[in-house]
């Protein structure tokens, strides 16, 4: 009877372990990643591009991201829900569903085409305010067409547990490479043509390491295109799931993107490179999250395949403790260097005589919705996995609902300000009804007395760092008040130990990091 009693606590601690080990690996190369992106955005980009060509790599991104979503056709999401079927039942050589979900993407993609050449004339028209990209909009096609072969062979390898190495490929690889094309542009070997040329390949390196990858796995096959009885038993589940779903998740992207459409189309190019910056500054917030989401997917499929309740419970009460705790240290950390960034950046870009100031506000507006997002744990994650999908697709068609009018409203009344308060306002709704979804469905409720003393403990601690006397010099300004703070937070983490798991990481990095000497003995 106690052996049988140990079973599930076991296995949340080797489930908890598997997803605790494999978060890390990825949270370094993801968090290496943003480091490069942040020398590119921050120091690179606005040494040698104009704001108007910052606007428009920013606006390739966003709408490239957009269109290879819609090139999918819903089916990433089959692929995390039902690879796990396939595998078990016909295992790698015999699995189709490789074939069949990369033909749906050839249509998607060829659609795409048709759509663009069908439209073209109307696209133009209303990019006025954006003429460059009108003028260089063809290049956003073997961009989207790439990256949307890389979300394909990524479903997979998430399903295979190896979201580790195409994290290092997607967040580190990536701007590993668009560092060389930004020098090569900025030391003249390329002008802006062959610069956009490259970038509009760029995905086209890691899509083939990590094709190599899965096949020399050998847990992965292209080769069946036999439709086996799983699909056909299936398909009718698969098809209504990927509707759903990718509805759903076509609505919650384009409600994150649609803001640089507005820009684009109604402010301009450089004012899109400004918000660029602001996102991508409080999108570092997300390391932690991004980490975890594709290691917990797999986890979670699992677990309501197997209908293993309380590890879905346990792991959706760890995600919110170690997302909450992470995201208030960053969130402090970049909210008390805010000054110190947007003085750099107007030094920097000394071309076009600064004119930064504006991403202040827009950063910690953006920076405080990102909070909110981590404090909700994975709640999109186990709602997608689960049988109750369909709420997926509804709450992120209300999210677009909302977030399009309102960002409509409020950039045209209150400029790029309005517009970072649209995104708060709509993202503390979206994820407030997510959790009471899973309160009053499944009577998941994660939070305790701890995270609220905690979370208000922190913010008075970022308010009594604020106070410090301000050093007029930037590089001593940011370590001294990121050391106090940083230690000040690890102090009453201790004390008060909301995400045990997350103290445990830091214990173990300092303890193989830190030369002897300076181990307790």
């Amino acid at each position: 009877m106690s052996t049988y009693l140990l079973l599930p606590h076991l296995q949340y601690i080797c489930t908890m372990g598997i997803i605790q080990k494999q978060s890390v690996k990825s949270s370094v190369f993801i968090m290496l990643g943003f480091i490069i992106g942040a020398i590119n955005l921050l120091i690179l980009f606005p040494l040698f591009f104009s704001k108007n060509d910052q606007g428009l790599v920013r606006a390739m991104l966003d709408i490239g991201a957009t269109f290879s979503v819609f090139c999918t056709l819903g089916t990433l999401p089959v692929i995390y829900k039902f690879f796990p079927f396939y595998n078990h039942y016909l295992g790698p050589k015999k699995n189709e569903l490789p074939f069949l979900t990369l033909m749906i993407n050839l249509i998607g993609f060829g659609l795409l085409l048709f759509i663009g050449w069908q439209q073209k004339d109307f696209i133009i028209r209303k990019l006025g305010k954006s003429p460059s990209l009108a003028h260089y909009f063809n290049y956003l096609y073997p961009y989207t067409f790439f990256l949307l072969l890389f979300y394909w062979l990524e479903a997979f390898a998430w399903g295979l547990r190896k979201g580790v190495y195409s994290n290092f490929l997607r967040e580190t690889a990536i701007r590993i490479l668009t560092t060389l094309l930004i020098l090569a542009f900025g030391f003249k070997f390329i002008d802006l043509v062959g610069f956009l040329t490259l970038f509009s390949c760029l995905y086209a390196i890691p899509t083939l390491l990590l094709l190599i990858n899965l096949i020399k796995s050998k847990e992965l096959s292209f080769s069946s295109f036999k439709i086996s009885g799983v699909t056909r038993r299936l398909k009718g589940k698969m098809i209504s799931f990927a509707l759903f779903v990718f509805a759903g998740q076509f609505f919650n992207l384009l409600a994150r993107t649609n803001d640089t459409f507005l820009i684009v189309g109604l402010r301009g190019l450089s004012d899109a490179g400004i918000f660029a910056i602001a996102t991508y500054v409080s999108a570092i917030l997300e390391i932690p999250q991004r980490s975890l989401n594709s290691i917990s997917i797999p986890v979670l499929a699992t677990s309501w395949k197997n209908k293993d309740f309380a590890n879905i419970k346990h792991i959706y009460h760890k995600s919110v403790s170690n997302l909450l705790a992470i995201g208030l240290l960053l969130f402090g950390l970049i909210w008390l260097n805010i000054e110190n960034l947007v003085s750099f950046l107007n030094w920097v870009s000394h071309k076009e005589s600064g004119g930064y100031d504006a991403i202040s506000k827009l950063i910690f507006i953006l920076g405080l919705a990102k909070l909110i997002d981590l404090a909700t744990g994975v709640n999109s994650q186990i709602i997608g996995t689960s049988n109750f999908w369909k709420f997926d697709f509804y709450t992120n068609l209300f999210y677009i609902l909302l977030s399009l009018p309102l960002n409509f409203y409020l950039i045209k009344n209150y400029n790029l300000e309005g517009l970072a308060y649209s995104n708060l306002i709509a993202l503390t709704l979206y994820n407030t009804i997510r959790f009471l979804f899973l309160y009053k469905k499944f009577q998941l409720q994660p939070y305790t007395y701890k995270h609220g003393i905690f979370l208000v403990l922190s913010i008075s601690l970022m308010f009594l760092v604020h106070q410090l006397p301000i050093v007029h010099n930037i590089i001593l300004n940011i370590l001294l008040q990121s050391f106090t703070y940083g230690i000040c937070f690890y102090m009453l983490a201790k004390w008060i130990n909301p995400a045990p798991e997350v103290l445990d990481i830091i214990h173990q990095f300092f303890k193989i990091k830190l030369p002897s000497i300076f181990r307790k003995k």
